[in-house]
Parts: structure tokens; sequence; C-alpha cells
């Protein structure tokens, strides 16, 4: 996937993984009672600061605060710009 952004510095764009509709048992989710997601993918990655290059890659799946980073539309899909600090840990 290719996106016309680059992040700077620390920034990484992630690509927030769509939230669960239905529960377990198939009772659909209503957008009221939906959690925002804290899980996605990283989309870019900035250069990272002089003292501290970036530790995450393009492709990695990331965890991330609940309010964290700031929410980005581009080509109508949603993404986020969080800084590297504020990725909780990569999934796998």
């Amino acid at each position: 996937m290719s996106v016309k952004f680059r992040p700077l510095a620390d920034r990484v764009l992630v690509e927030p993984i769509q939230a669960e509709t239905k529960t377990a048992s198939g009772i659909i989710i209503p957008d009221t009672a939906k959690e925002k997601p804290q899980e996605g993918t990283v989309i870019a990655v900035g250069p990272g600061k002089v003292d501290e290059p970036t530790t995450v890659q393009v492709g990695d799946k990331v965890l991330y605060g609940k309010y964290s980073g700031s929410e980005l539309k581009l080509d109508g899909k949603d993404y986020l710009i969080v800084k590297e600090g504020d990725l909780l840990g990569v999934i796998g």
C-alpha cells in the first residue's frame, strides 16, 4: 500500500484496525457502543530524531493508547499520526 504522506521526526502513520461490528454470539454492536480501536498497522515511519532512530517498521502491528495521536483522513481512509514514544508495543 502506498500513501503519499511522509511523517517527520519520530512520528508514525498508523491505520487503525476496524472495530468489531458483531460479538462472537452474533449480536450487532451499535456505533454508540463501539470502543475506539487501540490496534493498527504501521503505514509510514519518519526518520527519527538525531540521537534516537525509529524502531518500528512499515507493516508492524502496534498497540497505542486510547487517546494517543491525531486523526487524519487521506484518500477517504482514516489514519492516526502518533509519536513513536506513544506506541505501547509491537504485536507479533
